[in-house]
């Protein structure tokens, strides 16, 4: 079983396009080391559901049927469970589960980068006294050793919906697991999972502007469109799965058409356009793969491209305050 759970695991630590690609356990550092530096973001994480999950899961009726249904006897040492609620390393030849849903779920496996990015620029250095050229080719490093930072939204919410929507058939259909959550960008990444204290120098955590919140909302309902496209794809017979995800599908579709109401970009036009031309229907992966590519190319685009500054005709269709998942560590 152990070996199988290996094989498994190092199966979906895949390339961006798969549907699932969970942080390769090899590169993992946990929680500890980024709390050394990052002590009020890891406080704000254990107040989250997704630091609860580590003990939770276990625990909760719904998992325990899902894991029987499946025929998981232990959920920590199953693939299919620790690609998603759990953060993994080795531990004495085998990989176990060391956290719930941590840093690097969201911000890439730390081991190339974790020393990069403190690195100002030699001792005494700071990142207000970092030379603009060091900067430079650090935030290079950093990326090409696969963190994940704030500021490229594409791909922090493409860490978010590899997870949110479910990308396993069998486990929605033999084991009963939801085909995703009703997941919102703006409404989860403002709710308790917001530990944002860098933008305002540790001193609390802020809140996102509104014009982020603007780019976050469409570049998340660009990114739900991708990976509920990639779902049908990857469909094999006409049961749960595939009907939720069409379903699901078919509901991206429309609130991407609300935005591009609103909103005028080539790159929305670009989204609309591949997805009004695909049809939600099995045995049409590779359409329905395309459709998901030109998405995923035009999402990273709005998200590198727009400060959100001209679109505040958005306002009304974002998610408010009172719909917030959780409340915020302060």
């Amino acid at each position: 079983m152990v070996g199988a759970c290996l094989v498994a695991i190092a199966v979906f630590y895949a390339g961006p396009k798969e549907a699932h690609a969970a942080p390769d356990p090899k590169l993992v550092v946990g929680p500890g080391e980024c709390g050394e530096c990052h002590a009020s973001e890891v406080t704000a994480w254990r107040k989250t559901r997704h630091f609860k999950a580590f003990r939770g899961l276990t625990r909760r009726g719904d998992a325990l049927q899902i894991a029987k249904k499946m025929g998981i006897k232990r959920i920590k040492r199953e693939s299919l469970c620790m690609n998603c609620h759990f953060t993994s390393k080795p531990r004495k030849k085998r990989i176990k589960p060391i956290a719930g849903i941590s840093c690097e779920s969201c911000h890439g496996a730390a081991k190339k980068w974790v020393d990069v990015h403190q690195n100002f620029g030699g001792k005494g250095a700071t990142k207000k006294t970092e030379p603009p050229e060091h900067k430079k080719q650090r935030l290079m490093k950093m990326k090409a050793g696969g963190m994940i930072r704030p500021a490229e939204i594409y791909r922090l919410a493409r860490n978010c919906f590899q997870c949110h929507t479910v990308p396993y058939e069998k486990l929605v259909n033999v084991g009963g697991h939801t085909p995703g959550s009703k997941f919102d960008l703006v409404s989860w990444l403002q709710g308790e999972v917001r530990h944002n204290y860098l933008a305002s120098n540790g001193k609390k955590n802020a809140k996102a502007s509104p014009e982020r919140k603007r780019v976050l909302f469409v570049v998340g309902k660009a990114v739900e469109l991708e990976y509920n496209l990639r779902g049908v794809a990857k469909a094999t017979k006409k049961a749960t799965y595939a009907v939720k995800m069409a379903r699901r599908a078919k509901a991206a579709m429309d609130a991407f058409k609300k935005i591009s109401g609103v909103v005028s970009a080539p790159e929305i036009q670009k989204i609309l356009a591949a997805s009004a031309s695909v049809r939600l229907k099995l045995n049409n992966e590779k359409e329905l793969l395309r459709a998901a590519d030109i998405v995923s190319r035009e999402a990273e685009k709005l998200g590198r491209k727009y400060d959100g500054a001209r679109w505040a005709k958005l306002d009304p269709l974002i998610p408010k305050q009172d719909q917030y998942k959780g409340k915020p560590a302060k």
